[in-house]
């Protein structure tokens, strides 16, 4: 059966660090995730994460830092499956954001998606599972996933940066320095501290494109 778990509370304005996929083993601290990252997430007014955390002592220790939001992934422990849902829902500064692990297994095709965030009734769904970072527009609603810091898939070590205000979201992709698995085409801009802010939404790639800017 699937667990949804909807949140009414209101956050204010707010940065919110957003990652998957850490897979980090019991006895594996979090201080082995890229320095950059860890920045991040010591300054964000909250944390996303979109499952796959695989051990307790990672969760524990992301919630040490700030506010976490969290689901389960097919990955993680017994411990974690049993205290996270399977997808949750919340509101921050008049955005409705949903988080699921394991959308869809397509890297390409981003229909379900955008479908099961309308079955959600958000304006914005973070996923994870496929260990690639995605930003991808279905007519009014963003479906973002932050690919992986540990583990990535024909990409580097990724997070995501989400600002929320005044009813609006504005998502960056974010990939710190590390090993790369393979090629990923794309424009980057040093923002310091060994990460940087890379292809916003795939709309914007095409127009590039089209256009020659």
């Amino acid at each position: 059966m699937v667990s949804i778990i909807k949140s009414h509370v209101h956050y204010p304005f707010m940065k919110i660090t957003v990652i998957s996929d850490t897979h980090l083993k019991p006895g594996q601290p979090i201080e082995i995730l890229p320095q950059p990252l860890l920045d991040m997430l010591s300054s964000s007014d909250m944390i996303v994460h979109a499952g796959d955390f695989v051990s307790l002592q990672c969760y524990n220790e992301l919630q040490d830092i700030c506010n976490l939001v969290g689901v389960a992934g097919n990955s993680d422990s017994p411990e974690i499956r049993q205290l996270l849902p399977e997808h949750t829902t919340f509101e921050a500064e008049g955005v409705r954001i949903g988080v699921t692990h394991r959308g869809q297994l397509s890297v390409v095709d981003m229909t379900g998606l955008g479908y099961f965030a309308r079955e959600l009734e958000v304006d914005l769904l973070i996923f994870g599972h496929i260990h690639r970072p995605r930003l991808h527009k279905s007519g009014d609603i963003t479906l973002l996933c932050p690919g992986s810091p540990t583990s990535p898939r024909q990409s580097e070590p990724g997070a995501a940066e989400l600002v929320v205000g005044d009813g609006a979201a504005s998502p960056d992709l974010v990939h710190c320095q590390g090993k790369v698995c393979g090629g990923m085409a794309g424009e980057s801009v040093l923002c310091g501290g060994g990460c940087s802010i890379i292809l916003k939404s795939e709309t914007e790639r095409r127009n590039k494109s089209v256009n020659g800017r």
